[in-house]
């Protein structure tokens, strides 16, 4: 079996984008983040982002930014050069996107990271999660990020991580696949470079370099 890798170094080869590159340094693990994205979006807009602009007030474009005339965004948000928010897209605040992004048709997305190239371009939920460098969510694929009896989220790993964090979506390394339809349970590490299978129900933490099959069912890739 590959490595269970759940840290920021681990999961991530770097934070692409500038003005994160520090708080990502200043954390061990990902879901620490996800409280400060509020703080951070706020720091960003009063510091004033150079290369971006503002298009509506707290809410700020990279160059070559599309936007479709029924995407919503709702400030803050920061959306980095040559993304792409299709029909439908909803922005509900406090969003870092960075560049080359797609976020498609009807997809959701609320106080979270998108690093660079990150794709969630079908019927996607992405609330309280950080998705790494050319990550791919199919189509119906979400990240559900409050347990049904609301009580604080608990990271399955190598141990348990007690968070103190009532909502955790997903963490993606870079390069991880999910696959059409597949639910993503609150506190869901998926490890670099790793498939899962369309329709998959996925909780705990998942190995890099993997192929995840069914929850407890994970292979490691083989060589080429």
């Amino acid at each position: 079996m590959n490595k269970l890798n759940i840290t920021v170094k681990e999961l991530f080869e770097e934070c692409p984008i500038p003005f994160l590159k520090k708080d990502f340094e200043e954390v061990t693990y990902p879901w620490e983040l996800l409280p400060k994205i509020k703080t951070i979006v706020a720091r960003e807009i009063e510091k004033g982002l150079e290369g971006y602009t503002e298009i509506e007030p707290g809410v700020f474009v990279g160059e070559n930014v599309k936007i479709a005339k029924t995407a919503t965004i709702e400030a803050p948000a920061i959306i980095g050069s040559g993304t792409e928010l299709r029909p439908g897209a909803y922005l509900r605040g406090n969003v870092i996107i960075g560049e080359n992004c797609v976020v498609g048709n009807s997809s959701e997305l609320k106080n979270c990271i998108l690093l660079y190239h990150v794709q969630v371009p079908h019927y996607n939920y992405v609330g309280d999660s950080i998705l790494g460098s050319h990550s791919h969510m199919g189509a119906g694929s979400i990240c559900s990020n409050l347990k049904s009896g609301g009580s604080n989220i608990v990271i399955h790993g190598d141990k348990e991580y007690v968070t103190g964090l009532r909502k955790i979506g997903a963490i993606l390394g870079d390069h991880a696949d999910i696959g059409c339809g597949s639910v993503l349970n609150p506190g869901t590490i998926v490890g670099k470079n790793t498939q899962v299978y369309p329709l998959s129900m996925l909780r705990g933490c998942f190995p890099e370099n993997s192929i995840v099959k069914e929850n407890r069912v994970v292979v490691a890739k083989e060589e080429r």
